[in-house]
């Protein structure tokens, strides 16, 4: 079983060290969904809730997690992301999909930055729309897929 690199030998909490790693092109992508009433899903891709687009809004928002994760999640690296997207896509009529893909030359991945741009715009179309559908349900957030760095490639099957 793989060590926990976030204690050490006396199971203190830890920034690792990547001081010695190379720097490499790291690439995550995250996928979450919100599922919810299916004219609530209606009304966000007819673009018609009256605080705005909420794809967009999300959007925006999943962007500037992925930027602040250090400041969410204790032993996160700063990183100067060099792309986030997010993309949507309704899965059913009651579902909608959310990916993120991050990507970053750096001495460590961005797994955290991917699933924390993906659930920020979830919470962010949850707030939106919640007027409407107090029922909406969150997740499950999924890393999708991980390359670069020492472990390599990670690829969630379907």
């Amino acid at each position: 079983m793989p060590e926990l690199t976030h204690f050490d030998e006396t199971g203190a909490s830890r920034m690792v060290d990547v001081g010695e790693k190379a720097v490499t092109q790291r690439l995550a992508r995250a996928g979450g969904q919100v599922t919810m009433a299916p004219e609530t899903l209606q009304t966000i891709l007819n673009r018609q809730i009256a605080k705005g687009d909420v794809l967009e809004v999300a959007r925006l928002a999943g962007i500037m997690a992925a930027k602040k994760t250090p400041e969410l999640i204790p032993l996160c690296h700063a990183l100067g992301l060099d792309r986030v997207s997010i993309d949507f896509r309704p899965l059913d009529e009651r579902t909608l999909g959310i990916e993120a893909t991050v990507s970053v030359q750096a001495k460590t991945g961005v797994e955290m930055e991917a699933l924390t741009a993906v659930s920020v715009a979830a919470l962010t179309i949850y707030d939106m729309c919640k007027a409407i559908d107090r029922g909406m349900s969150l997740g499950p957030f999924l890393l999708l897929e991980k390359r670069g760095g020492k472990s390599g490639t990670f690829l969630r099957h379907a």
